[in-house]
């Protein structure tokens, strides 16, 4: 295997090659830059590399061997020895999920609670991507996204959710989280320096919205979504809303409050950012309500992504947006980047394009669906006294507990018998008392393994160490 390092070597110094390739080759081991495992190239190729005789090389290797930083075999080449301790990783806050490794049943929302990715559609559709993709591919892409995806997407979601928008009017994207980034932006500069947000919500689109100079300001959300009287009594001219399936309760906003929340964007020229994160996964009884969107299309940034349908780590997400916030989305988006990957979006155009992306969601949604079927079931039996919220949708449901139940003590207590929950403090932004509730992901659990963990859960609900 004709494999490349890079060397730094000195011809006139007074070191001998051989120390220069061994003093070079630990320091990068010590440092980071040679990870354990890493195969390196055979005394032959390196030594052709650099000039030098192989002895040169085969002397620096053994020195290295023998002082444990390289280890040989035969048929396997020389690599960095295993066992090495890696060097340290700083995680950014905003990525930061708490992970807690060993746990049996872990219920947590977001990381593991992923259905599986649709692998022979997605292989099928990226081969006729490649092969069918012109030379402009391999170019630096359009900063809107490829012109064809934006075509496919501007068809689904009108057909699929009401969205009234066209090609011209959508932004291909790595995700909400650059959505909101440029978003924020935009308003920034547009001299809006907060934006609403539900309360409860998602804690990381907080931070993020922080992070990028924007002032979250909370919102109360009860059984009827967002409290739009709130939003109106606030002064502010932007609120992010989940108005399909209200995260982390999982409630449908209202229809008086649809409208009320429409009139305030007319009334007042204000902005709403519909996120769609659900993404096709919709499975109760009856029809999906509409995007709240085509109300007001003038005034809703819709936002969608692939996360929840496919996979988080496409980052694949896009904004039908008003038509005089797209320049302004792209010179915002022109500061950081040129584009996203264009193989990717050929390649989910092509998902589009096909109809396997609805026979993909169809599958999906009687999947998670049997799943939910299993906690409501679950909870009825195991949780007396608790309720699950909102329409049978996405990939977790919020679970309202009796109002006699430490929160805290359960999850804590849940923990200790291997069943990780994250309990609905954690999404609250404001301090002070709530309802105790667990929000739940079950997409990615056997039904069996559903409804294993709400029994624990219901055994240490009868806990007087459990109870306030």
């Amino acid at each position: 295997m004709a494999l490349h390092m890079a060397v730094e070597v000195v011809r006139d110094s007074e070191v001998s090659l051989t120390a220069q390739i061994q003093r070079f080759i630990k320091r990068e081991i010590t440092h980071g830059g040679l990870h354990p495992g890493t195969r390196l190239p055979s005394s032959r190729r390196l030594a052709h590399d650099l000039d030098v005789s192989r002895s040169v090389v085969v002397e620096a290797y053994g020195q290295l061997v023998a002082e444990g930083y390289l280890e040989a075999s035969q048929g396997a080449g020389t690599r960095v020895v295993r066992h090495l301790a890696p060097a340290g990783t700083v995680v950014p806050a905003l990525l930061d999920e708490d992970r807690t490794p060993g746990v049996r049943w872990d219920l947590r929302p977001g990381g593991a609670n992923q259905p599986p990715f649709p692998r022979a559609e997605w292989l099928t559709c990226y081969e006729r991507a490649v092969r069918a993709a012109a030379p402009s591919a391999h170019a630096y892409p359009s900063l809107a996204g490829d012109p064809g995806l934006r075509l496919e997407l501007a068809r689904y979601l009108g057909r699929a959710r009401g969205v009234r928008t066209a090609p011209g009017q959508i932004v291909v994207l790595g995700g909400f989280s650059q959505a909101l980034g440029l978003l924020c932006g935009v308003l920034r500069r547009a001299g809006a320096d907060a934006i609403g947000v539900e309360d409860p919500g998602h804690p990381g689109q907080r931070r993020f919205a922080e992070e990028c100079g924007t002032r979250p300001v909370p919102l109360p959300v009860d059984e009827a979504g967002l409290d739009v009287s709130a939003l109106a009594a606030s002064g502010l001219r932007a609120v992010l809303v989940t108005p399909a399936h209200q995260y982390p309760t999982g409630v449908t906003l209202h229809e008086e409050r649809r409208e009320a929340l429409v009139r305030w964007a007319r009334d007042t020229g204000g902005l709403i950012v519909e996120d769609d994160y659900g993404g096709g996964l919709w499975y109760a009884r009856g029809p999906r309500p509409l995007a709240l969107q085509r109300r007001a299309p003038e005034h809703v940034v819709y936002a969608g992504t692939a996360s929840k349908c496919l996979a988080p780590g496409l980052r694949l997400g896009w904004l039908a947006a008003p038509g005089d916030l797209v320049g302004p989305l792209l010179r915002e988006r022109a500061r950081y980047d040129l584009g996203g990957e264009t193989l990717t979006q050929l390649a989910f155009a092509e998902l589009l394009r096909s109809g396997l992306l609805d026979r993909h969601l169809r599958r999906l949604n009687t999947q998670v669906r049997s799943r939910r079927e299993a906690l409501d079931e679950a909870v009825r039996r195991h949780l007396p006294g608790a309720r699950v919220l909102g329409p049978a949708a996405g990939l977790h449901a919020w679970v309202r507990l009796p109002r006699h139940t430490d929160e805290a003590a359960l999850v804590a207590a849940a923990l200790r018998r291997s069943v990780a929950v994250r309990g609905g403090a954690a999404f609250r932004a404001r301090p002070g008392p709530g309802a105790p509730a667990l929000v739940l992901g079950h997409a990615h659990l056997p039904r069996s393994g559903v409804t294993e963990a709400i029994r624990v859960l219901g055994e240490l609900t009868g806990d007087p160490n459990t109870r306030r």
